[in-house]
């Protein structure tokens, strides 16, 4: 009986060791486990923000190159602008111009007339 109750003892104490052992075992593996989700969550994390960094810089990049060619663009149309004024102002001074010609030519034909006119009524007068 008391070779019995030895073994029974030692059977509960390796069974309480291998009990100890386990939940340690477990605790590790589950401390191992959490350091490697906050870990893998930090490099995600990082690599995130890595991430986000660049796409800023790539957006800052492509909103300075929008704003370049919206400068230029805007410059274009400036000098285009300037382009269609001059024209205008080259076809409103050629109109002008125009104007200006037969206002003159209709001026000259309306004096030559009074004047054929004057000299007819003279030359009708003396006869």
């Amino acid at each position: 009986m008391v070779v019995v109750m030895m073994v029974m003892v030692m059977v509960m104490v390796v069974m309480v060791v291998v009990m100890v052992v386990t939940e340690v075992m477990v605790m590790v593996a589950v401390v191992v486990m959490v350091v490697i989700v906050v870990v893998v969550v930090m490099v995600m994390m990082v690599v995130m923000a890595m991430v986000v960094m660049v796409l800023m810089v790539m957006m800052l990049v492509v909103i300075v190159v929008v704003m370049m060619v919206m400068v230029v663009v805007m410059v274009m149309i400036m000098v285009l602008m300037v382009l269609v004024m001059m024209v205008v102002v080259m076809v409103v001074m050629m109109v002008v111009m125009v104007v200006v010609m037969v206002v003159v030519v209709v001026v000259l034909v309306m004096v030559m007339m009074m004047v054929v006119m004057m000299v007819v009524v003279v030359v009708v007068m003396i006869v």
